[in-house]
């Protein structure tokens, strides 16, 4: 046996009526023997209370999403699964196992991610049992199994990827700020592969907590506002360039005014003040002619 199988169990309330019945039977053979003196009215007391007490042994209760593992001196025999009241063998051992989903709720682990800078990362994984075989006998406690684990793959994932990218040309790789819902894709097949041996299925694994740690995390909050700062400065002399020459293109297509080189250059070098000033402008009017 590898896998699990399922099995179905007898009623729980037609048994439990017998046992009831042939300890009330071996009641009245006890008073029987008592009255009478009948040494058989002695050993039919015995006998009933001791069969009727191994029935009422072997009464168990499933419950919703639950399931009981039935062993026989060390030997699987199969697994119930449906809820109820039932009846096996007394000598069955009747492990319980819930099939509920769980949440793992993992604690902040500090690792080096992949360009070898401390972080802090935690994840939360949503799992529950769906092979009661391999839960009961392929690992020694499926739920330490689960939390260890757990743990394994968040570091490995931790250790595959950035934190995050500052280089323009390295936009494409994955890292896990900005990667999310990649990385937690790759963790989930990666719990389910390491969960596959306890028979464990993962529903969602998401993580919950990343950041950098505290010894590096005031150096990195510098060089992302300063990375920011480049970005946008960036962006404002590429736009004011565009404004720039937008308004050169115009004043000559509508022959506004005509100016020479050392004149454009001047004007191009005022507006570029304007654009790209981080604070407003205040403008001074010429009164006199062009040249004054």
């Amino acid at each position: 046996m590898t896998h699990e199988k399922t099995t179905t169990a007898h009623s729980g309330y037609l048994m439990l009526a017998l046992g009831i019945l042939l300890i009330a039977l071996g009641v009245y053979s006890l008073i029987l023997g008592i009255r009478s003196g009948n040494l058989l009215w002695l050993i039919g007391f015995g006998v009933g209370l001791l069969v009727g007490i191994l029935i009422l042994v072997g009464l168990f209760i499933v419950n919703p999403n639950d399931c009981r593992v039935l062993i026989l001196f060390g030997t699987y025999k199969g697994t119930v699964k449906k809820n109820g009241f039932y009846w096996a063998n007394p000598f069955y051992s009747k492990r319980h196992i819930t099939l509920r989903a769980r949440n793992l709720n993992g604690e902040r682990l500090k690792v080096n991610d992949a360009a070898g800078n401390p972080i802090e990362i935690a994840a939360v994984v949503v799992w529950q049992v769906e092979d009661s075989y391999h839960a009961s006998f392929e690992v020694d406690d499926y739920e330490n199994y689960v939390v260890v684990q757990s743990e394994a793959a968040v570091r490995h994932l931790a250790g595959a990827y950035p934190y995050d990218t500052f280089d323009e040309d390295d936009e494409e790789i994955l890292t896990l700020r900005a990667g999310k819902e990649q990385v937690n894709s790759v963790l989930e097949n990666e719990l389910q592969e390491r969960f596959q041996r306890a028979g464990i299925r993962v529903i969602e694994a998401r993580i919950s907590h990343l950041a950098y740690a505290p010894e590096i995390a005031e150096a990195m909050l510098r060089r992302q506002q300063a990375s920011a700062v480049v970005a946008a400065r960036t962006q404002i002399v590429t736009g004011a360039v565009s404004m720039v020459e937008l308004a050169l293109e115009k004043l000559s297509q509508h022959r506004v005014v005509e100016l020479d080189e050392e004149r454009k250059a001047a004007m191009v070098s005022n507006l570029l003040v304007v654009l790209c000033s981080e604070s407003s402008a205040s403008p001074v009017v010429n009164t006199g002619t062009l040249y004054q």
